[in-house]
């Protein structure tokens, strides 16, 4: 590691410490921290698949533009950080389960059940488990490759017969039932045992292969296997991307293994006879471990009933500017308006589309998707708007990581209604997150514009915090107007004055607002930056910061994930500061506040500080006008500074202290917790503005 930079790599893992933190908080209710324990496992698959594959590839391909062994070190050095993290999990893992022991909540293992409990098990196993169970002989030809899935639970059993042994592989369905099942409790305790759907297969081995097999003694084995989640995008004519996707998306499936793991008491000759069939490399990871590997599910671990166990529901709160208007298009029109998930209700993006799609004046609808739910109300409404007459452009990024198989059913979809479906080119992911609405108003053709940090997502939207831009400036909207265009043409002249849109000017831009800072304080007047963002990682704009440091310009960062930025060197970084908020939701919006002389400037924006998001992506950032607006996201960004509870200092030793107790105490223990306050009180006093101009107006 550089002394004033991070490599991305080992800030993710830190990152991911963070989240670690939370499963061991005790302020944190039990069965939040246990799904914490699932956020983690989930966090570190991706971080195998994406991450580690990446820097294995390096390694073998022999990059020349690197140092020849600086990869190497790199691999090492998360291959150690991943593994200590992996012991303190585990560690917390123990903890947890004494604690919900404590609270009569039981996980047990097929040796921990009674009778009662073993004869409803062989019930449940043969009425719910056994029809999705296929057990797969591991001989000489077959392709072990070919019949492992990416990331499921396995168990590899070792049948024996007179001293020779019989390989099986066989999936637990996990994607097909629920993982944590609940058994009868008989003793009249009140006490709630679960078991893992993993231990009912070990405990029904016999039932599944009895019959078919002649053994003198069965043993099996948990493993778990990761893919190298990249993949090729063949150039071909005659081909069309939709396609190139779909075949990438086939090689994903049978891409090299990255990560094995395997449970510790697995003979040696089962081990080699799978690596040897998985084609594992010595830059792999082959991890030994415990019975569960596929932890990610405990993120969906049930509520049981206990809700002195999970976080007090905070009820999305309605935007009060709504219910003052006939109509939605009417109050956009009236003023811009804020909306920050999951604080505020998803719901008024959906009514706003759902109103669009059948209000006669509107003639058209652009919106660009890169994430959406499954059953999205949304595109459900979308595709209403083109039977109801309506042009309507969709443009879906077929390149959403993980998701590109969802976006690639969904073009077929909005297709087959007649819906115009943009792709953009491979070589520039669209991650904006734009809707424009075209509406004729007698006379005058009127656009309606969301601008936003987050993705049209449901379901998402109730976790991740993001902000929500609705306005009708014809200033803002125009440009809007002109990025579809750019989307539809990408080497179309275009420019951009208000709105800041990667590639065409987010440098640039960017730069000339921290040299505007920089020669603030050169001049000795106000010289301010905070910036809210997931990750910052772009050598040249850390460069630009530090300098900026350099002539005293304080700067304030919030970072949720990746930070290759190093605070506090001296000469170098004295006047940066940086904190990282890991709490109940996600935090995912990013916002850059310039202080300009005590005259912010304040922007929202879908684009982190990254190579891609500058270079290689269509991303849009957006000035806030209007002042209350202003005021609410620099207010709201504030939080963070104060948050003694969930805010981690980020340093070099990547060590993730809390932040020590600021004077100004935040009214409520966390600045998640603070913002949904400050915005339900903002809309109660806008409530009450409304109700009493509504008397005064009788």
């Amino acid at each position: 590691m550089e002394k004033d930079y991070v490599t991305k790599e080992l800030s993710w893992l830190s990152f991911n410490e963070r989240v670690l933190q939370e499963a061991a908080d005790k302020s944190v209710p039990l069965i939040e921290r246990v799904r914490f324990l699932g956020i983690y496992s989930k966090n570190l698959d991706e971080f195998y698949k994406v991450r580690f594959a990446d820097v294995k590839r390096k390694i073998l391909l022999q990059d020349p533009q690197l140092p020849a062994n600086s990869q190497k070190t790199l691999l090492t050095q998360m291959q150690s950080k991943a593994s200590k993290l992996d012991a303190r999990f585990h560690e917390l893992y123990n903890d947890l389960l004494l604690e919900l022991a404590r609270n009569r909540i039981f996980l047990v293992n097929e040796q921990q059940i009674s009778e009662e409990q073993s004869e409803w098990i062989k019930k449940y196993f043969k009425k719910k488990v056994l029809p999705h169970l296929t057990p797969f002989l591991l001989n000489e030809d077959r392709q072990l490759l070919n019949i492992m899935k990416d990331e499921q639970s396995y168990l590899a059993i070792d049948i024996e017969r007179e001293a020779s042994s019989q390989y099986v592989l066989l999936e637990i369905p996990s994607e097909a039932l629920p993982r944590f099942v609940k058994l009868p409790d008989t003793s009249g305790s009140q006490r709630t045992t679960l078991i893992l759907l993993d231990n009912i297969v070990r405990f029904c081995l016999d039932d599944l292969l009895k019959g078919f097999f002649e053994y003198d003694s069965v043993r099996c084995f948990a493993i778990k296997m990761t893919r190298d989640a990249d993949y090729d995008l063949q150039e071909n004519n005659e081909s069309s991307l939709l396609e190139s996707m779909s075949l990438g998306l086939e090689q994903r499936l049978t891409a090299l293994p990255i990560r094995l793991i395997y449970e510790s008491e697995m003979p040696a000759e089962m081990l080699s006879f799978l690596q040897v069939r998985l084609k594992l490399s010595d830059y792999d990871s082959v991890i030994a471990g415990g019975r569960y590997h596929n932890f990610k599910h405990f993120s969906e671990f049930p509520s049981l009933n206990r809700r002195d166990l999970v976080n007090r529901p905070l009820p999305a709160i309605k935007c009060a500017h709504f219910s003052h208007h006939p109509n939605y298009f009417e109050a956009i029109k009236a003023r811009d308006i804020l909306l920050h998930y999951p604080y505020h209700t998803f719901n008024h993006i959906t009514e706003l589309v759902r109103q669009a799609s059948f209000d006669p004046k509107v003639t058209s609808i652009k919106i660009n998707v890169y994430r959406v739910a499954e059953g999205s109300k949304l595109l459900s409404s979308i595709i209403d708007a083109a039977h109801n007459g309506k042009k309507v452009t969709v443009v879906v990024e077929l390149q959403a990581r993980f998701d590109e198989q969802a976006n690639i059913q969904w073009t077929k979809k909005l297709q087959e209604a007649g819906i115009k479906v943009i792709h953009g080119i491979p070589s520039l992911k669209v991650h904006s997150k734009l809707l424009l609405i075209k509406r004729k108003e007698g006379k005058h053709t009127a656009h309606y514009a969301h601008i936003g940090t987050g993705n049209f997502h449901e379901v998402t939207a109730r976790v991740y915090t993001d902000f929500s831009l609705l306005t009708a400036n014809e200033d803002l909207t125009q440009e809007v107007r002109q990025v579809f265009k750019y989307i539809e043409n990408p080497y179309q002249k275009s420019q951009f004055k208000q709105l800041i849109v990667s590639p065409k000017n987010t440098r640039k831009r960017l730069y000339q607002l921290i040299d505007n800072e920089i020669q603030n304080a050169m001049e000795s007047k106000p010289a301010s930056i905070t910036l809210k963002l997931n990750n910052l990682v772009d050598r040249e704009i850390i460069e630009k910061l530090y300098q900026a440091s350099q002539v005293n310009v304080k700067v304030r960062m919030v970072i949720r994930g990746m930070c290759s930025l190093v605070p506090g060197i001296p000469n170098i970084s004295d006047h940066i500061e940086i904190v990282s908020v890991v709490d109940r939701f996600l935090e995912h919006p990013r916002v850059m506040i310039f202080g300009n002389a005590g005259k912010p400037k304040v922007y929202i924006s879908s684009a982190d500080w990254m190579t891609r998001n500058f270079d290689h992506r269509i991303e849009v950032a957006t000035p806030i006008l209007d002042p209350n607006i202003k005021q609410t996201i620099i207010d709201i960004t504030e939080f963070h500074f104060d948050d003694s509870n969930k805010a981690r200092v980020l340093d070099q030793a990547m060590s993730n202290p809390y932040i020590e107790a600021p004077a100004n105490q935040l009214e409520y223990p966390t600045s998640q917790l603070s913002t949904y306050h400050y915005i339900k009180r903002m809309e109660k006093l806008a409530r009450k503005k409304y109700k009493q101009e509504k008397k005064s107006c009788r």
